[in-house]
């Protein structure tokens, strides 16, 4: 069983940043792919970023490219999103999700769930 534990959300102006991170406990986390989701109110939830096993290999949706960005330390098996120059359009409860592979990018794909933190940006 995974626990993953998702903090970092806040309330910020447009133009911040914000990093969050998702802690994992349980499982082997150094070999697991991880992703970041997103869902807006009233909105789907949305694939945001995906990272491997080792973190050479990321990829981000075409709506956060260049702003976001993922990483992680699997020495703290926490994965991290830097979100820069961030927009009203943002704002949603993040999620993160351990994944059966990088090329899962849908939210059915996930194999388990962290609880969300939610980002909002103001104008």
């Amino acid at each position: 069983q995974v626990q993953l534990v998702e903090s970092g959300g806040g309330s910020v102006q447009a133009g911040g940043s914000l990093r969050l991170s998702c802690a994992a406990s349980g499982g082997t986390f150094d070999i697991y792919a991880m992703g970041w989701f997103r869902q807006a109110p009233g909105k789907e939830r949305e694939f945001v970023a995906t990272i491997n096993w080792s973190g050479g290999f990321t990829y981000t949706a075409d709506s956060v490219k260049g702003r976001f960005t993922i990483s992680r330390d699997n020495a703290k098996k926490t994965v991290y999103l830097q979100m820069n120059s961030l927009k009203p359009e943002d704002t949603a409860v993040y999620y993160c999700g351990k994944l059966p592979s990088t090329a899962v990018r849908s939210p059915l794909g996930v194999d388990y769930w962290g609880k969300g933190t939610l980002v909002t940006v103001s104008t």
